[in-house]
């Protein structure tokens, strides 16, 4: 059986499950460019979101939850899935966009209600009480991990060998509970965590290395205790090969937590975002903007497709 889930979206399952799957890098990085105009319309269609930072995690996010996580629409309760929390919650629109691609819900419905004092859904950080797929309610930086180290050790409490993917921003690692948790999660030997910093060298308000300096972000991680594996996350294959490449979860044998570090650029894919991140971290787009943005990303995927 093969479905088509979303509008515009591309044949995701083709093996008789609701799994959802897509195996191939060059359809990765398609759909990564169809997320990323669905983004620019969202930008245009609400009027002013948070768009840099999305745009720089949508690669990763799009080999999660195309490809990796087993994300299971039609079973969002499986106490055997494996959870992934967006600790940088403002880039809640992100997964928003994904889910109504995936089928969860109506593109217009968070078009139209987003943030907004009559729609009880979609927040501008994602709530699970009211958003499927939502695994953990984040929007105040630095809880994403603290909260990973509790589902690992239910995990393993459990038995269950899932792992727990936490994405993570840069400006977001200045929080001090941050450490605590990746202290705790190394001194617990909790293997089943993989965090996912999005390395997109710009908080809101600061250029990586103005505020706090981070001579090499992971060798601080390897010096807590951790894996970590350095990756450029603008690259789809190097992104496939990595997540692919992680080991098994065995609670007989355990190893350490897992670090990716993903370097990208806040408004990946839109060159002018690009230029200027800290003008681009909340914006919006005219109609004639979104033309032109559209266009952009063509562009820019038809690129990432050439070097596959």
């Amino acid at each position: 059986m093969t479905t088509t889930q979303g509008a515009n979206a591309d044949p995701v399952v083709d093996d008789g499950s609701t799994v959802v799957r897509i195996n191939s890098v060059p359809e990765l990085i398609e759909k990564a460019g169809f997320i990323r105009k669905q983004l620019a319309l969202g930008t245009h269609r609400i009027g002013g979101v948070h768009i840099g930072g999305p745009l720089s995690a949508t690669d990763m996010a799009v080999a999660l939850y195309y490809k990796h996580l087993g994300f299971d629409p039609a079973n969002l309760d499986d106490p055997y899935r494996n959870t992934f929390i967006l600790s940088k919650g403002h880039n809640g629109i992100l997964l928003y966009t994904i889910f109504c691609d995936l089928g969860l819900y109506d593109w217009d419905e968070l078009l139209d209600t987003y943030n907004t004092v009559e729609g009880n859904t979609f927040g501008a950080h994602p709530n699970r009480l009211h958003v499927k797929g939502i695994e953990v309610s984040t929007g105040s930086l630095g809880h994403g991990l603290s909260l990973a180290c509790g589902v690992a050790h239910a995990n393993r409490d459990k038995q269950i060998p899932a792992r727990v993917y936490v994405m993570l921003g840069d400006g977001e690692m200045e929080e001090g509970s941050n450490w605590e948790a990746i202290m705790y999660a190394a001194s617990k030997k909790l293997d089943g965590i993989v965090a996912i910093v999005d390395f997109n060298h710009f908080s809101a308000s600061f250029a990586a290395g103005e505020n706090i300096v981070w001579p090499n972000m992971a060798e601080t991680f390897r010096s807590f205790g951790w894996d970590a594996i350095e990756v450029d996350g603008t690259d789809m294959q190097a992104i496939d090969e990595v997540l692919s490449s992680l080991p098994p979860v065995d609670y007989a044998n355990p190893g350490k937590p897992i670090a990716i570090i993903s370097s990208t650029t806040k408004g990946q894919g839109i060159d002018y975002m690009e230029a200027a991140p800290g003008a681009w971290h909340i914006g919006g787009l005219s109609k004639e903007k979104l033309e032109e943005t559209y266009e952009i990303i063509d562009a820019y995927t038809a690129r990432k497709l050439a070097e596959v």
